[in-house]
């Protein structure tokens, strides 16, 4: 029910614009978020976006300032813009939605009932 896109390969420093939609679901009445996972380390937060008008976003710290998530509710995906890309950005890219997740699970994996397949972005030197 949710299609991840947008991954490539791009150069440190470049800018990538992953997009997540979803096929059953309203977006906008679901938190929205993305995780990734590196070569042989654990899947881990990265941004996550509330639901309806509340739009409260969260960001893992490495993030801050680089990453920005949004919602086109037209459309009825959530974005995510990644700009600065550093080689540590390298890794597959996931997003997941849940309905009721409460502020203090944003960044949970056990928060999001749906996940998507994934995309792979890889930043080279």
């Amino acid at each position: 029910q949710l299609q991840a896109s947008g991954g490539g390969l791009v150069q440190a420093g470049d800018s990538l614009k992953l997009s997540c939609g979803a096929s059953g679901l309203t977006f906008r009445t679901y938190t929205v978020a993305w995780f990734r996972q590196a070569p042989g380390k654990e899947r881990e937060f990265v941004a996550a976006i509330k639901s309806y008008n509340n739009n409260n976003r969260l960001y893992t710290d490495s993030v801050k300032g680089r990453f920005a998530i949004s919602r086109d509710n037209a459309k009825n995906t959530v974005n995510l813009e990644m700009n600065s890309l550093k080689l540590e950005d390298t890794a597959v890219y996931y997003c997941a939605a849940g309905r009721s997740v409460i502020d203090s699970t944003m960044n949970r994996n056990q928060a999001y009932s749906y996940w998507g397949q994934g995309t792979l972005v890889t930043v080279s030197s």
